[in-house]
């Protein structure tokens, strides 16, 4: 370290000093290791560690997962089969699990039930049967099923014992149970959001691509179609579509349906956000050189346009799902989605429409209970993707 002179008299030529100790370049550019590791990071790498700082999006998508592989094995998932009826048990409540009998350790086991029938309300009453343990049974054979309708098996997760009950949510009118109907629907109800937002995006990207990129009257005529559209109410515009698919068509092709319905419905959001960061990026650089290079306007919205923004179109189409779950759901409801045999959580809801069902047997609200824990999981894993799409924020 060089110690510091005293200043020259006027007129005298200035002296330099020069360390003479060796120049490190690895001294004056080091990094700990934690900078070293943030700088030689992928953007993908970077939008995960703030992904997952964000605690409830992380459980939402671990959630999420976790029902999107659950319904690939819903057969196996299900107690029963979905068409099993239990004739004695008809409106059975749900049965609570216990592990102790007479205080010794037997299990998960329920209670066997005995059913007496009010002659004043007509409503059926079951009591437990103390002495009857009914322990439960796992990956055990149960109900016959078609995987996928294609592979035939009994095996499932959960059964009841031999000769038992095993009814965790309760029956329906029919004595069939509620918890195996709510796993087979979740079947539809989760994948045709995942459907209906594939069609919605197709849309959205495409008309809002171009809106956005050229302008003028086709940009004009595209706005107002989207101010029209989103100007009529909800029910009635559904109303009108759903009354055009015929009474004779198979459930699939009615599942189809929805889906284009919903994806009609839902475009209009995503085309004006695409259409807005289009008429900010078409005036940078690198697209006026992709211009003058020869690049026809399809290939430079699909290779230089989009995915600048396409973290930002993942999360808007996440936040979006829940909307296509809620329009089935409610158009099931209504009856004018899904029939029967398609079983979906709107379909499911329908058992309980009577307020004096709702009165007797509440439990055939619980279907409602899945629809209200995706929609918070998609609404929050949607905010944790939106912060992470710009990790240097």
């Amino acid at each position: 370290m060089n110690t510091q002179s005293p200043l020259p008299a006027p007129g005298a030529p200035l002296q330099h000093y020069v360390s003479i100790a060796p120049f490190d370049l690895q001294s004056v550019e080091a990094m700990t290791p934690e900078q070293s590791k943030v700088f030689q990071a992928s953007q993908l790498r970077l939008m995960w560690w703030k992904f997952r700082r964000h605690r409830l999006a992380l459980i939402s998508g671990i959630f999420l997962a976790a029902l999107y592989l659950g319904i690939l094995i819903c057969e196996f998932l299900a107690p029963y089969n979905l068409h099993t009826r239990n004739m004695d048990y008809i409106y059975s409540p749900p049965q609570r699990v216990h592990l102790f009998h007479n205080g010794q350790f037997v299990g998960p086991f329920v209670y066997g039930r005995q059913m007496t029938l009010d002659m004043d309300t007509l409503k059926r009453n079951y009591m437990d049967k103390q002495d009857d343990v009914q322990r439960i049974r796992f990956f055990c054979k149960g109900d016959s099923y078609l995987f996928w309708g294609l592979i035939e098996g009994d095996r499932h997760l959960v059964c009841p014992a031999e000769n038992g009950q095993l009814f965790l949510a309760g029956t329906d009118r029919l004595g069939r149970d509620v918890l195996s109907r709510i796993i087979y629907g979740a079947r539809i109800s989760l994948t045709i959001g995942l459907v209906g937002i594939a069609f919605s995006f197709v849309l959205g990207i495409v008309i809002g691509g171009l809106a956005g990129y050229h302008g003028g009257v086709f940009d004009l005529i595209v706005q107002r179609v989207i101010e029209v559209l989103q100007s009529i109410p909800s029910i009635p515009l559904w109303l009108a579509l759903a009354a055009i698919m015929p009474i004779t068509w198979s459930p699939i092709l009615i599942y189809f349906g929805i889906t284009v319905i919903l994806g009609l419905l839902h475009w209009t959001g995503l085309a004006r956000a695409v259409r807005s960061k289009l008429l900010a990026l078409r005036e940078e650089d690198y697209v006026l050189a992709a211009q003058l290079m020869g690049a026809s306007s399809s290939r430079i919205i699909r290779r230089h346009l989009i995915p600048g923004f396409m973290s930002h179109l993942i999360a808007t189409a996440t936040i979006s799902i829940p909307g296509m779950i809620l329009g089935e759901t409610a158009l099931s409801f209504l009856g004018l989605g899904l029939r029967a045999p398609t079983t979906s959580w709107g379909i499911l809801l329908t058992e309980a429409r009577s307020v004096s069902v709702i009165a007797f047997y509440p439990w055939l609200l619980l279907p409602i209970l899945p629809v209200i824990l995706v929609i918070l999981a998609f609404n929050f894993l949607g905010d944790g993707l939106r912060d992470a799409a710009d990790p240097y924020r």
